[in-house]
């Protein structure tokens, strides 16, 4: 176990993020924040601190539990940090639209019709 880790090091470590310089790039571009703030790739990390990375617009809260600099095994990774993540928003129910099979080619005008009706709109438009 290391004394102190990089940033960058330790969310890809953690498996947080596939790549090393995916973990650069996000905190060159101010996804990541210790503490509250912005930090560089090279921002040392403690046991404790509390790191919030952005991506994909859903933002993970991680507190810091063992510091690893090099990748485990996916188990040991989760035990390196506690997830204190807000639940994700619910997934929004789409209406029903009728589907064709593929290759069917293209509705005819009574199945664009009955389209529109369970649309909701009006065919004659």
């Amino acid at each position: 176990m290391a004394e102190k880790v990089r940033v960058d090091s330790w969310l890809w470590a953690v498996r947080l993020l596939k790549s090393r310089s995916l973990a650069t790039n996000a905190c060159k571009g101010g996804h990541v924040r210790v503490g509250g703030e912005r930090v560089k790739a090279s921002q040392q990390l403690h046991i404790g601190d509390e790191v919030r990375l952005r991506m994909h617009g859903v933002e993970k809260v991680v507190v810091v539990q063992q510091l690893l600099s090099k990748r485990v095994s996916a188990p040991l990774a989760q035990a390196a940090y506690l997830d204190n993540s807000p639940p994700p928003p619910p997934k929004q129910v789409q209406a029903w639209v009728p589907r064709r099979d593929p290759g069917a080619g293209r509705p005819t005008k009574r199945d664009r019709r009955a389209i529109d009706r369970l649309r909701g709109r009006d065919s004659h438009l």
